[in-house]
C-alpha cells in the first residue's frame, strides 16, 4: 500500500510543486500578470499546438487506435453533461451562473494538467493515446460548452454563437490536431528541421504552462458561494468517479484506464473563463471554479490514483 501511495504522489507532487512555484514567483515579483498572460498565450498558440502536431504526425492511425477508450469517453462525457444540465437547473438560482456551473464541472484542463498527469504516470510513451484522446475530447468540450452557455443565456445569442463556432474551428489546438492527423494519414513529408524545431517548442509546454497556471491563482477567488463549491465538487469527485467507474465496467484497464481517469480528473480548463465572458456568463464564478479545482485536483487525483493502484486497475 505504501508503494501505491508513493506512486500516486510521484504523479501529482511534481505538478503541485511547479504550480506552487508559479504562485510563489508571482508573490515575490519574479513574474507578473503580464508574464502569466503572455506565457499562457504562447502555450495555447504555439508550444502546445507544436506538441500535439509533432506527436500526432508520428502516430500510426492505421493500427492500435484506442477506439474503445475514445468511444466510451465521448459517450460518458455526453451522459455526464446531460446529468449536469438536469442538476444545474434546480440547484443554481441565477440564470447566468447555470451555464458556467455546468461548463466548470465537465470541462477539464486536459491539454496542460491532464497531459502532465498522464506523462508523469506512464512516461512519454503514453502521449500517443493521450494525444488522440485530447484531440477528440477537445472538440467535444468546446461544442458542449457553447451549448450550455448559449442555452442559459437567453435571447440574442445567434450571431455570437456562430462567431464562437467559427472560433472553435480556428482554435490553434484543433488546427494542430487536424493537421497532425492529416500528415500522418496521408504520409505528408515534413522536413526534419521543422520537426526538431517543433520538438524544442513542445518541450517548453508543460513547465511554462504549469508556472503560468500557478501565477493566475488568486486567494480572493476562494469565496463562499454554493455554485462555486457545488461545481468544484462535481469536477473533482462526481465526474471522474462516474466516468472512471463506467470505464472499469466496460473493461478498460492499465494505461487506457489511467488516461481516462487522469484526463477526467484534471481541473477546470482555463479556456472556460474567456468563453464564459464572451457568452455573458458569470466569468467571476468561472475564474473561481478554475482556482478551486486547480488546487483541489492535486489532492483528489492523488487519492484517485492511489485507489486505482490498490485495486490493481492501472
Amino acid at each position: 500500500m505504501l508503494s501505491d501511495l508513493s506512486f500516486s504522489l510521484q504523479i501529482t507532487a511534481p505538478i503541485f510543486f511547479i504550480i506552487s512555484l508559479g504562485f510563489l514567483f508571482k508573490k515575490i515579483g519574479w513574474i507578473d500578470d503580464a508574464f502569466a498572460k503572455k506565457g499562457s498565450d504562447l502555450v495555447f498558440k504555439v508550444t502546445l499546438p507544436c506538441l500535439l502536431f509533432v506527436k500526432l504526425s508520428k502516430t500510426d492511425f492505421t493500427r492500435g487506435l484506442p477506439l474503445a477508450l475514445i468511444g466510451y469517453a465521448v459517450f460518458a462525457t455526453s451522459v455526464v453533461f446531460v446529468l449536469l444540465e438536469l442538476f444545474a437547473t434546480p440547484m443554481v438560482k441565477e440564470a447566468r451562473d447555470k451555464g458556467v456551473f455546468v461548463q466548470g464541472a465537465f470541462r477539464g484542463n486536459m491539454g496542460i494538467i491532464g497531459l502532465a498527469f498522464c506523462i508523469s504516470a506512464f512516461g512519454e510513451d503514453v502521449l500517443g493515446i493521450a494525444s488522440i484522446y485530447l484531440a477528440v475530447l477537445t472538440i467535444l468540450f468546446n461544442v458542449l460548452a457553447v451549448m450550455t452557455l448559449t442555452r442559459h443565456r437567453g435571447d440574442g445569442h445567434t450571431k455570437k454563437m456562430a462567431n464562437l463556432l467559427t472560433g472553435i474551428l480556428k482554435n490553434p489546438l484543433i488546427m494542430a490536431i487536424v493537421s497532425g492527423i492529416l500528415v500522418s494519414v496521408f504520409r505528408i513529408p515534413i522536413p526534419g528541421i521543422a520537426i526538431h524545431t517543433g520538438e524544442y517548442f513542445a518541450s517548453m509546454t508543460l513547465p511554462l504552462a504549469l508556472v503560468c497556471a500557478g501565477a493566475t491563482i488568486r486567494a480572493k477567488e476562494f469565496q463562499s458561494s454554493p455554485p462555486l463549491y457545488w461545481s468544484s465538487i462535481m469536477k473533482l469527485v462526481f465526474v471522474p468517479f462516474v466516468i472512471t467507474a463506467g470505464g472499469v465496467l466496460v473493461g478498460l484497464r492499465n494505461e487506457q484506464l489511467g488516461v481516462l481517469y487522469l484526463m477526467s480528473a484534471s481541473p477546470t480548463a482555463a479556456a472556460s473563463y474567456p468563453m464564459a465572458q464572451a457568452m455573458q456568463g458569470n466569468h467571476y464564478l468561472a475564474g473561481a471554479i478554475i482556482a478551486v479545482t486547480s488546487v483541489g485536483s492535486l489532492l483528489f487525483t492523488t487519492l484517485g490514483i492511489f485507489l486505482l493502484r490498490v485495486f490493481d486497475l492501472i
